[in-house]
Parts: C-alpha cells; structure tokens; sequence
C-alpha cells in the first residue's frame, strides 16, 4: 500500500534512543516542509534477539530490515538509523539519503566504582556485544572477564547497576542524547579506542526511486546532510566495505578533519574470539572534496590493513 500524500512518515524502531533520533528528524524535517511528519514505530528483529551477539545471528542488518520492508511497501517514506548499524551495502532499491551532523562518535566508560579502564581490578566483567570493543579491549586489558551485553541503552544501564558488570562500555552519542552524558566516567580518545565505522551520526535511508518520486522530501532530505560528516562516514565505511566487513568483523575506522583541510582516516582489525590477542592499525590522510575521494581514501586504508597483518587476521575470521 501507499501511504497518503499529505504527510510524510518516518520509519523508526522503538527504543527511546532511538524514538530520540527520529523526532529530532521529524522536527528538523518540520521546519522545512509543509506537510506534517509522522513517526511509525516498529520492533525488529534486531530487537527481539537478547540472548546471542549479533555476529551469531545475522550481524546489524537485523536492526533495519523490517523498516526497509515499510519502505518498499510505501507505509513509510524515509527511516532513521544509528550510521553504524547501517550494512555497507544497502539492499537494491534503497539508498542513503542523509547523513546528520556527527554526534561525539567516541565510546563511553559507564562503571559506577572505576574511574577508567586502567582502575579495574584483574578480573573485572566489562560488558559489551561489539567485536571491535571486544578486541580493543582485549589488546589493553587481557586480565579482564569481557562478557556479552545485548538490549536497548536503558536495559544495558539497568544490567549495570544491578551488579552484572563491574562497568560497560557505550557509544557516547547515545547517553548524550538521551540526558544521560552524567553516566560517563570517562570517554576513550580514538587513540585508545578507535570507534566503528559511523559511530555517532544519524543516517536517513529512503527508497531509491525517492529522488523522482518524492522531490520536496528528497530536496529536504539534500539539505540536512552535513557535508564534513557525509564524507568523513563514507570514507570510513569504505574500509569496511573493501574487507566485506560485518558485524563478525572486529573492525574500527574513524575519520577525523585536520587543520590543514585534510582527512585523516585509522582504522584498526583485531583478533576474533577464541584467537591470540591481536590487533593492527594503520592511518592515511588525503585532501576529500567529495564521496569519490572519500572511497579512494578507505580503500587505501583497508590494503594497508591488508598488508601489514590483517590478511591473516581477516583468513583466521
């Protein structure tokens, strides 16, 4: 079915994160359209699965699939995404609209008694689900119990206080927008922790035909993109796209703007569970003045990875 034409409606999971997301969508849209903005609100599959990681399952793709589905039925005309669960390669007939300007993309240290990852004690339980985490944590800490930590950003908090984690490690962005920035002990600098690919940003997916079916939108839609994080994600998902990155994939990439207009790129690859602790990172800059370059640049990236360890790393995955 078609929605009708006097409103727009935005695709959005339930979650309060990311209910959060999509009203802050719907009231930039608001300002710049004149028909009114809707939420609906889904539950995905992504969701539902608490009790296995999200490597095991199907990997992040399971956190948008049934938006795509309103998409592709027209009971929706756009969904609102955390970046980094985006899959580097959209379904035929779907497309990135938007990319918002970045929250801060650093991952967060939540513990109610340890200041820092430095101040735990030998065999403290650090909860998270992600790989990339995981693996940089393992290469600082392999004394520490790393235990899995699924469910939205308030389930996390709660499994925290309850005593199950000694401390949790969450993307900053979320608690920030959420008022929860008062959680944070400390936040890991790139050079600790290197975020995955997106991590902070809000992207706005639509159905590829939008361009031409819905012009009003898709030229609201042009207007929001923030064009400094558009091409610092793009760059960065590129590294993952080069090495068929997945969410069973302990990959980190984050780009960063430097003083003298260029980009600089790291990107990290580490050991998947039950290997040796390893970890490889490398960087490159390059001037970026748009997506062409910005692909350039991660795939420069990803063949370094490549050559300095992580084709093994990436054989033993």
């Amino acid at each position: 079915m078609e929605t009708r034409a006097d409103r727009w409606i935005i695709a959005t999971r339930e979650s309060r994160l990311a209910l959060w997301q999509a009203e802050h969508v719907r009231a930039l849209l608001g300002e710049r359209l004149a028909q009114p903005v809707d939420l609906l609100g889904m539950t995905t599959r992504g969701d539902q699965i608490l009790d296995r990681t999200l490597s095991k399952v199907g990997g992040k793709g399971l956190f948008v699939k049934e938006l795509e589905t309103a998409l592709e039925s027209g009971d929706a005309h756009l969904a609102v995404h955390s970046l980094k669960d985006v899959p580097m390669d959209l379904p035929e007939g779907f497309a990135l609209a938007a990319v918002l300007e970045r929250e801060d993309p650093r991952d967060a240290w939540v513990s109610p008694r340890y200041a820092n990852l430095g101040a735990l004690p030998p065999g403290s339980v650090v909860g998270t689900s992600s790989l990339r985490r995981l693996s940089q944590l393992r290469a600082q800490r392999p004394d520490l119990r790393i235990e899995p930590l699924r469910g939205n950003l308030d389930t996390r908090l709660r499994k925290l206080d309850e005593g199950q984690y000694d401390a949790i490690v969450l993307a900053a962005a979320g608690l920030k927008r959420l008022g929860l920035a008062e959680r944070i002990r400390s936040v890991f600098e790139p050079h600790t922790m290197l975020p995955a690919a997106g991590q902070g940003a809000l992207g706005i997916e639509v159905r590829a035909d939008a361009r031409d079916r819905h012009v009003p939108l898709w030229q609201a839609l042009q207007a929001l993109t923030h064009t400094p994080s558009w091409l610092a994600v793009h760059a960065e998902r590129a590294v993952s796209r080069a090495l068929g990155g997945s969410c069973s994939m302990p990959l980190a990439a984050h780009a960063r703007w430097q003083a003298d207009g260029s980009l600089l790129l790291d990107a990290a690859l580490g050991s998947g569970e039950g290997q040796p602790v390893a970890l490889v990172r490398v960087q490159s800059s390059a001037v970026v003045a748009d997506t062409g370059a910005a692909e350039l640049l991660g795939r420069r990236v990803a063949d370094r990875l490549r050559e300095q360890g992580g084709a093994a790393l990436l054989a033993a995955l």
